[in-house]
């Protein structure tokens, strides 16, 4: 159920905006535009600007794809995001065999789990409760990333993808947009 904001299908959308959408579908690798695009496909500038922001933050830099992808899962279930929750938590089960080695194992069953990493445990715990209460920040939080051996370009890239999540879990959310019937049988 959308609220208010009509998806916008790619054979209905401007060609500025299939041009995002067919940006979105290569470098995500997957062969359909999302639905949280689609949701904003009436206005190409706004689009345009939250794809480039999801694309530097989550797809480029040197914090690890599969890290991005559960600390977003974490922040999404926490914050009762269903479509972003199950979305990312796809992304990241499907990537669960470069950490345990196994397929059936799903990293989003267990993030206390020994396949994940001392420092992934502490960012996704250090970002989650900064996306959750971001005045809450200490000192601290800074040093345990350092500790954990997180230089400051790779805590500055942790830090925005607390607010990348916090923007794409309010679009979800405000827009009702539906899981992607592509993903439903996935999770």
């Amino acid at each position: 159920m959308n609220f208010g904001l009509n998806i916008v299908e790619y054979d209905s959308a401007s060609a500025e905006v299939q041009s995002i959408y067919d940006e979105t579908m290569r470098e995500l690798g997957i062969p359909f535009v999302l639905n949280w695009f689609k949701c904003q496909g009436n206005n190409a500038t706004l689009l345009r600007g939250n794809w480039e922001k999801l694309r530097s933050t989550m797809l480029v830099g040197n914090v690890p794809f599969i890290l991005k992808q559960l600390i977003i899962y974490n922040i999404s279930t926490l914050k009762g995001c269903k479509y972003c929750a199950h979305t990312h938590g796809v992304i990241a089960d499907g990537m669960s065999k470069m950490l345990t080695g196994n397929d059936a194992e799903k990293l989003t069953d267990d993030l206390n789990s020994s396949y994940i990493p001392s420092a992934y445990k502490t960012a996704i715990k250090i970002v989650t409760n900064l996306a959750l209460s971001p005045k809450n920040a200490t000192i601290e939080d800074y040093e345990d990333l350092r500790d954990e051996g997180f230089s400051d370009l790779e805590i500055q890239e942790l830090m925005a993808l607390a607010d990348l999540t916090n923007m794409v879990n309010t679009i979800a959310d405000i827009s009702g947009i539906q899981i992607d019937n592509e993903l439903m049988e996935v999770k």
